[in-house]
């Protein structure tokens, strides 16, 4: 890196986020985000773990395949049959990356029942390895910052030494604190020789809620990588938000003098993408990219930006992605006047895709007297990309207090039009279950998840259904003003994509009912 303050942006959310519980993504889908992260400017995306499956190995390596900028990187342990299939994976890409790790703190030292010089005699011998195979390589000492100092010096002299070109010390449980994370950094530059030829980077997650803090002091102490996820997903309390560290060396430049490659314009389309297939909705009051972090509904406030943005934002809402204009469509609106909207919105559709998308949009016109940005988005990110073996055709539910919950319901399965009468405990309840009677299957349903498009009681339900059998995991949604609707479809669209991943897989088909099972 020839730009001393320049700042490398390396994305994990296809692998550490992807570790957060139930966030699991489909293949389709981290391809998907792959592109995004691609297109957007980020620098290296580190794509997952390839020994962890064979789902894995073959997202990471076509990844690495379709990629046009962005260096693609593979986790591996310390071993030669990790190093062998992260290889394998990430080789095919323009420019590829190994990043391989050892924990060194005691607590992790203990778990191989290893001694000192019995790990760095490995961690000698695998970057040694690691190193004959890809000329860029990465090594991380896991659980950096609760290692001792004498040992984490010297692993980082035998990584370096052993040919890695990265150093990449992790705060794996979140436990530094600002001043810490840029002692550490700032000592093991100045004390550790070789260390003014390698990058160092920084990896932080947020336990204490210190992450971005820790990530942008560890810059400060000399790092130039930063480890970041998109919305800070990832185990337990999550990773350093990548729109978090870009925005803050972005609007405090003044203070944070340090410069990345990302095109901000698009954070706002990522991180809703990526909240809909990992099934993690943004809380409101996120940073930079939650619902209300450009909303303004004290009198004061509103008053203020009326006279003067600058008043109460530090940011311009179009520097993320979120367009001055909100409401401007209708029911009369027009093909052009839509194609114009979504492509503000950074959705550029070809005639065929416009012309399912207007179907929809004027379907939810005439449904809504207002359409919103946000129901725009909804209506582009529920799209399917599967074949619909299963359709929802007519449904009504029955509920109330004191009264039965009943749903009458009638699916189209492989052409053939089944029907059915079931209760349930609520009326969501009474649908998935006559769902269920006419397409029998094993899934256990993982999450369900109901958020509100825009306000008003007009406004579109979006749905978000994950489905697990036999360790296939779907993930389904659908939008619509009524929320009963929407996750009736949200399932259907699960069991669909589950279908995709048995024929795939050569897994059995289920016993299907095509009789009415009422």
């Amino acid at each position: 890196m020839t730009d001393k303050n320049r700042v490398v942006i390396f994305d994990t959310t296809l692998r550490d986020g992807e570790q957060s519980p139930g966030a699991t993504m489909s293949h389709e889908e981290k391809l998907e985000i792959a592109g995004l992260l691609d297109d957007m400017g980020v620098d290296i995306i580190e794509a997952g773990f390839p020994i962890a499956s064979e789902g894995d190995f073959e997202a990471v390596s076509e990844i690495a395949k379709n990629a046009q900028s962005s260096v693609i990187c593979g986790l591996a342990r310390a071993n030669f049959k990790d190093i062998d299939r992260c290889w394998e994976a990430v080789k095919h890409a323009k420019a590829p990356r190994i990043h391989t790790f050892i924990g060194t703190s005691p607590l992790h030292r203990a778990i191989p029942n290893l001694t000192k010089d019995e790990m760095a005699d490995k961690i000698h011998e695998t970057v040694c390895h690691a190193r004959n195979l890809c000329d860029n390589l990465q090594w991380s000492p896991m659980d950096a910052t609760r290692t001792e100092w004498e040992y984490l010096t010297r692993v980082v002299e035998i990584a370096i030494k052993a040919g890695a070109t990265t150093i990449n010390i992790p705060d794996t449980v979140g436990y530094t604190a600002p001043n810490e994370s840029a002692d550490l950094i700032r000592r093991l530059i100045a004390e550790v020789p070789g260390a003014e030829e390698v990058v160092f980077a920084t990896h932080c997650h947020n336990d204490l809620g210190m992450a971005t803090a820790n990530s942008l002091a560890a810059v400060e102490g000399g790092a130039r990588q930063i480890e970041c996820t998109i919305n800070g997903l990832g185990e337990r309390a999550g990773n350093t938000a990548l729109e978090e560290v870009v925005m803050a060396m972005k609007v405090r430049h003044d203070i944070i003098p340090f410069t990345t490659g990302i095109d901000t314009t698009k954070l706002m389309n990522i991180s809703r993408r990526v909240a809909a297939v990992s099934g993690f909705a943004v809380q409101f009051n996120k940073a930079i990219v939650g619902k209300n972090a450009f909303a303004h509904e004290s009198g004061i406030h509103q008053d203020g930006m009326l006279k003067n943005a600058e008043t109460f934002e530090i940011m311009r809402p179009e520097d993320v992605g979120l367009t001055e204009t909100n409401l401007v469509l209708g029911k009369h609106s027009g093909r052009a006047a839509l194609r114009s909207k979504l492509a503000d919105l950074g959705y550029e559709l070809g005639d065929n895709q416009l012309k399912d998308v207007f179907v929809r949009f004027k379907a939810l016109a005439d449904q809504k007297k207002e359409v919103y940005d946000e129901d725009l988005i909804a209506l582009m990110q529920v799209g399917s990309d599967v074949e619909d073996r299963i359709q929802l055709k007519a449904m009504k539910v029955s509920c109330g207090m004191d009264l039965e919950k009943r749903a009458d319901m009638t699916l189209s399965i492989d052409g053939e039009e089944v029907s059915t009468s079931q209760t349930g405990d609520g009326p969501v309840d009474a649908a998935f279950n006559a769902v269920k009677a006419l397409f029998s299957h094993r899934a256990r349903l993982q999450l369900y998840q109901v958020s509100a498009v825009t306000e008003g009681t007009d406004a579109q339900a979006t749905v978000s259904v994950r489905l697990e059998e036999d360790g296939k995991i779907a993930t389904g949604q659908s939008a619509d003003v009524d929320t009963v609707v929407a996750s009736v479809r949200a399932y259907v669209d699960a069991l669909n994509r589950l279908l995709v991943r048995r024929e795939k897989t050569g897994g059995d088909t289920p016993e299907v009912s095509y009789k009415d099972a009422g």
